[in-house]
């Protein structure tokens, strides 16, 4: 079998995504303050519950914190590939905490709701909700671009709270303008239920991204699209081919493996030649991807006979890569 070289560009150090969890942290307390003086201000069940998951954001950037900074950590003779799959449990423990946050919420909208109060100073109050809005809804797209750009799931997960956040602030914005419209100070406490309800939504999401990453999950569509296309582009029939594609993910890094066919009179050092070629290509089209291969020769029927049960078809037409070729 042929691996990645460890001088490629596929098993270079992964980027240093702290400074995000970092960023996340100090919005957090920002947030978690402003909004606290704003619910004192005015009494507010809406603002208390926005307040109750700023500090929820705030223990989730903390967990994202620690799950960087084990992500980060090179490979070991312990941990062979690294400990990329700790971003999984982050976003496992974030989306748990959106579960407790919402609880909260909802019990305390629900005892709010049988006990309406008066809402006081709401100018004012109202004011320091916009701001933290802003400042949460900007660090948010800050992380969530950050993720996508490098398939972090700590980072996606973190933006998409804050942004559940932004949501949520919103809610009880236009709650409070209500009640101070109409005088009927239930709304505050049915906005305060919806935004419980807005936040278990967004949590499930989480617990299924970071659950299906723990799976080993497929790469993504796209990326299928792209290796398998550079497959069938090398492939020539009764020449090169390939079949048992299988891929995966973990946190930034990307793998596959796949078996080559190679004709039977092809030295060791042609073949040799040949994966280094492959392996160049996609990693050029995918970086990070760390790609395994297994050469085989294309003649005999046991190459055909030790495809994984679980693969990725290559090939489309009436050409069967798991038979050995037609003589």
């Amino acid at each position: 079998m042929t691996a990645s070289r460890s001088d490629s560009p596929a098993a270079a150090a992964t980027v240093d995504l702290r400074k995000f969890a970092w960023l996340s942290i100090a919005t957090a307390i920002a947030t978690i303050v402003l909004k606290t003086a704003a619910w004192a201000m005015t009494g507010s069940v809406g603002l208390l519950s926005d307040a109750a998951e700023s500090t929820v954001n705030l223990v989730a950037a903390v967990v994202a914190l620690v799950a960087l900074t084990v992500a980060a950590r090179p490979a070991t003779e312990r941990f062979l590939y690294g400990r990329a799959k700790a971003e999984y449990f982050s976003a496992a423990v974030e989306g748990l905490m959106i579960f407790v946050a919402a609880a909260v919420i909802l019990v305390t909208a629900v005892e709010r709701f049988v006990n309406p109060r008066p809402l006081e100073n709401l100018g004012i109050g109202l004011v320091i909700l916009v701001i933290s809005s802003v400042l949460n809804g900007v660090v948010a797209l800050v992380l969530m671009r950050a993720g996508k750009r490098h398939n972090s799931i700590t980072l996606r997960a973190d933006g998409k709270h804050l942004m559940t956040d932004v949501v949520t602030s919103a809610g009880v914005l236009i709650g409070v303008g209500l009640v101070a419209l109409t005088g009927w100070e239930r709304l505050d406490a049915l906005v305060a239920f919806a935004v419980g309800v807005n936040i278990i939504v967004t949590g499930i999401g989480l617990l299924s991204e970071s659950v299906s990453g723990l799976l080993d999950k497929a790469l993504p569509d796209g990326d299928h699209a792209v290796i398998t296309e550079i497959l069938r582009r090398r492939t020539d029939e009764g020449s090169t081919t390939f079949h048992g594609l299988q891929t995966r993910e973990a946190g930034q890094e990307r793998f596959m493996s796949v078996h080559v066919l190679v004709p039977d009179e092809w030295t060791v050092k042609h073949g040799h030649d040949y994966i280094e070629g492959l392996e160049d290509e996609l990693r050029g089209a995918l970086p990070s991807l760390r790609v395994l291969t297994h050469l085989e020769p294309i003649s005999d029927p046991a190459s055909y006979e030790d495809i994984p049960a679980a693969h990725v078809p290559i090939h489309d037409g009436e050409h069967d890569p798991t038979r050995p070729p037609k003589t």
